[in-house]
């Protein structure tokens, strides 16, 4: 394939190009059954140097990710399914800029465009992704696009005992705070979101003892592949294929791990959140719609029993299940047999070690409830991953 600067004549292969990541101009020269020679490219004032091929691969997807491929939906989707039309085919590596709708189908000017019930942005069609791989999703950009988001009004009943529900009536009756966020809908409060300083704040109503301003912590609550089969659930419960996670660790520099059930994975993402609590008790988080940047590769025959998250600090295996399916022990067992199965496997710990690291440096996260948790190991506790 010919790029850039570039001329090809059968087998032979020529590119120039300034590599981003070295800042060096380079002129390449390759023909079938020979070696990279190097050259002297005058215009450029370097000389050429000689980068493994991993280096030149980085050069290139970097020239490439400097302009993203933009990606709008018009239709959004309240499954996650293998039937719906691809929004876009999309290669590893390749940078896409997309936007996604809040919960109740609104989008960054508060148009409906779709039906409430966490709409999708998707499916995106990656490129060699089969059965038994891992899709990884790295997320370059999830930002805030519009002042306001909406919430529940109150605590769900799930994380209250019915004792602490009786005593708070009126809370708890069907036409509580109604139509103060939409016009035949009661139970919501409308939050201001400060962009430039970069804080939630609730202003109606207002109250008289607490200061309710937070900094805001942009995540994606929706983040999932078409599972297994015929099988399409909606966007609201999780599962192994990802779905509605509501992790709040899910966030700009994250990535998120998948297996892959179909071929080209078929991708979803949705459900922003300006903020949410550990748990998401009172149901959702501050919901609102985002700008979000995203780049994919693979694992190839990986053979995920489900999601896992890297972040900055952390690897984290989610437990992840339907809220109200089991108890939270289930997930909690999910979760640390994934992250004991990850160490021993990829940082090829003994199977003791992998047990006293989690024993004793494991960090356990409510991510829902009702639903799923997440386990937790500092990256600095890690041994080196061989290569």
């Amino acid at each position: 394939m010919c790029i850039g600067g570039a001329a090809c004549t059968g087998a032979h292969f020529a590119v120039a190009f300034r590599c981003p990541v070295s800042g060096h101009g380079a002129f390449l020269a390759w023909q079938s059954g020979t070696d990279l020679e190097p050259h002297f490219d005058p215009t450029m004032n370097h000389p050429i140097r000689l980068f493994p091929i991993a280096v030149l691969l980085s050069c290139l997807a970097s020239a490439h990710a400097a302009e993203p491929t933009t990606v709008q939906a018009k239709t959004y989707h309240r499954t996650f399914s293998a039937a719906h039309p691809v929004l876009k085919r999309i290669r590893p590596g390749e940078l896409i800029a997309t936007k996604t709708i809040d919960s109740g189908g609104r989008d960054e000017k508060g148009e409906q465009r779709s039906e409430g019930g966490n709409p999708l942005t998707g499916p995106f069609y990656v490129e060699g992704a089969e059965a038994g791989d891992a899709l990884l999703v790295h997320f370059k950009q999830v930002r805030i696009n519009r002042a306001w988001g909406t919430t529940s009004a109150r605590l769900g009943m799930f994380a209250l005992t019915p004792e602490s529900i009786a005593s708070l009536h009126p809370m708890y009756t069907p036409n509580y705070i109604p139509d103060k966020v939409t016009p035949g809908r009661a139970n919501r409060l409308k939050w201001d979101v400060d962009l430039e300083r970069g804080v939630v704040r609730m202003s109606d109503p207002k109250s008289a003892v607490a200061k309710l301003e937070f900094p805001i912590q942009p995540m994606l609550g929706c983040v999932g592949v078409a599972p297994a089969g015929d099988f399409a659930p909606t966007s609201v419960p999780s599962g192994s294929y990802g779905g509605n996670l509501d992790y709040n660790r899910i966030g700009e520099g994250a990535v998120v791990m998948l297996p892959v059930y179909h071929p080209g994975a078929l991708l979803f993402i949705g459900d922003g959140h300006a903020l949410q609590g550990d748990g998401e008790p009172t149901g959702n988080g501050v919901e609102i719609s985002m700008d979000v940047q995203f780049t994919t590769t693979l694992k190839k025959a990986a053979n995920l029993t489900g999601p896992r998250v890297e972040t900055a600090d952390y690897i984290i295996s989610v437990g992840s299940q339907p809220e109200f399916v089991s108890s939270l022990d289930r997930s909690i067992k999910l979760a640390t047999s994934d992250m004991s199965t990850w160490l021993i496997d990829e940082y090829k710990m003994e199977p003791w070690a992998a047990h006293m690291l989690i024993g004793f440096q494991g960090k356990y996260d409510v991510i829902t409830i009702a639903g799923s948790m997440g386990l937790r190991i500092p990256k600095k506790h890690l041994p080196p991953r061989p290569r």
